[in-house]
């Protein structure tokens, strides 16, 4: 396993995590609920990240 194909869902869960806290921060709370969304952006984000295949290369 390479680290490329790691590194790509790393990414996606932070950059989906990070949109959904500071969604939720809007307000200047922080409850369970709004846990609960960042937690499961996160899940979502790994999950379709994981589903879709990389590009092959080609030419190489």
């Amino acid at each position: 396993m390479r680290i490329a194909s790691i590194a790509k869902s790393v990414v996606s869960g932070l950059a989906a995590g990070s949109a959904a806290a500071v969604t939720a921060i809007q307000d200047n709370v922080l409850d369970s609920g709004d846990g609960v969304t960042i937690v499961l952006a996160v899940l979502a984000a790994w999950g379709i990240t994981w589903a879709v295949p990389n590009r092959p290369k080609t030419g190489v």
